[in-house]
C-alpha cells in the first residue's frame, strides 16, 4: 500500500512566544517591553501574522496526506523522511536552518510576513501553497537548486549549511590553526606549500552564493571585493579568514579564496577546543580538539527550492 504524501510545517516560536515564556505571563511580557520603551501591541500584531500564517498552511495540507509539525529548535531531533514536501513558514533565515537536516525534499518557502521579509528563500503567499504542495507531490514545479557547503571533521563528523560555516572558538576569541587547500597549493602568496599557513584570528568563514548576500558578504565588503562571490547556484564557495594576526609563527597571506567543486579547504586545529557551526546555529557543531583536521567544500547535497 503507498503511503500518502507527508507535508512537514517548519516554524520558529514567535518573539511574543518567547517573551511570555521567559515571563511567565502576557501582562508580564507587556510590563517588561514597555519598561524598555516598545510597545507590547507591535509584537502581538507580528505573532498573529504568523499564527494566521502557519494555521492557513496547515489548511492548504489535503485531508487525506499525512502531515507533522516541527518548531526550528527540534529540527536537530527530527526524522525527515525521504519523500516529504517541507513547508516553511516564516523567514527567509528558516529554510537555511531546515536545509542542512535535508536530502533533496523540496522546500517551498512561505511568507509569513510580506513586507518585513526579503522574500529571497521565502518567496510564496499562504494562498498559493495548495497548488504548490500538489505539484511538488507528483514531481512537478519549477525547482531551484542551491548548493550548500560541509564541513566534515577527520573523526567522521559531518555538517550542511546553506549559507556559511564558521569555525573558530566558541566564545568567538581567538582560535590557532594550520590552514590550506587540499591540494597542498595557496590561493595567496605567503602560504607555505603543502602544509599551510599557521594562523590566529577569529575564525574562518567558508559560504555559498546564497550566503553570499550575509556574513560572508560582510567580510568581502570589508577587505574591498577581492574574490568574485559565487552565484547561488554556482557550484563554488568564497571562504575568508576573520582578523588575521600577524606575528612571528603565524601569517596573513592565506586569508580569502574561491574553492571550486571539488577543492576543499584544510583547517587543522591548532587550539585546544575549536568548533564548527552553520547559518548561526551554535547549537549544533562539531567539537573540534588539537589535532584533528577539518576539511571545508561544497556538498553533494543542494537544497531544492520549488518555484
Amino acid at each position: 500500500m503507498t503511503l500518502a504524501p507527508r507535508v512537514v510545517l517548519v516554524h520558529r516560536r514567535t518573539e511574543y512566544e518567547e517573551l511570555v515564556a521567559r515571563h511567565g505571563t502576557p501582562g508580564q511580557a507587556a510590563f517588561f517591553l514597555a519598561s524598555r520603551g516598545r510597545s507590547a501591541r507591535e509584537v502581538e500584531e507580528r505573532h498573529r501574522r504568523q499564527a494566521q500564517a502557519l494555521a492557513g498552511a496547515a489548511a492548504a495540507v489535503p485531508l487525506d496526506w499525512r502531515r507533522s509539525r516541527v518548531e526550528r529548535a527540534d529540527l536537530p531531533r527530527f526524522l525527515f523522511e525521504p519523500g516529504d514536501v517541507v513547508a516553511v513558514v516564516g523567514q527567509d533565515g528558516l529554510v537555511a536552518n531546515v536545509a542542512k537536516y535535508l536530502d533533496g525534499q523540496p522546500v517551498v518557502g512561505v511568507d509569513a510576513d510580506p513586507g518585513r521579509n526579503p522574500g529571497v528563500l521565502v518567496r510564496h503567499r499562504v494562498d498559493g501553497l495548495a497548488g504548490l504542495l500538489r505539484a511538488a507531490a507528483r514531481g512537478e514545479g519549477a525547482v531551484q537548486e542551491r548548493t550548500m557547503v560541509e564541513a566534515v571533521a577527520d573523526d567522521g563528523q559531518r555538517l550542511l549549511a546553506l549559507n556559511e560555516v564558521y569555525v573558530g572558538q566558541p566564545g568567538h576569541q581567538t582560535a590557532r590553526y594550520r590552514l590550506g587547500t587540499e591540494d597542498g597549493a595557496s590561493d595567496a602568496a605567503g602560504a607555505e606549500a603543502g602544509a599551510g599557513e599557521a594562523q590566529a584570528s577569529s575564525g574562518v568563514l567558508v559560504g555559498t552564493g546564497t550566503g553570499a548576500t550575509g556574513w560572508c558578504r560582510s567580510a568581502w565588503l570589508e577587505r574591498g571585493g577581492p574574490v568574485a562571490l559565487p552565484a547561488p547556484g554556482a557550484p563554488a564557495l568564497a571562504w575568508f579568514v576573520r582578523e588575521a594576526w600577524p606575528s612571528p609563527a603565524t601569517g596573513t597571506g592565506h586569508v580569502h579564496g574561491v574553492l571550486e567543486a571539488g577543492r576543499r579547504l584544510v583547517l587543522t586545529v591548532e587550539s585546544e577546543h575549536l568548533v564548527a557551526f552553520g547559518d548561526g546555529i551554535e547549537a549544533d557543531a562539531l567539537e573540534l580538539v588539537w589535532g584533528q583536521s577539518v576539511r571545508l567544500g561544497v556538498a553533494a547535497t543542494r537544497l531544492r527550492l520549488l518555484g
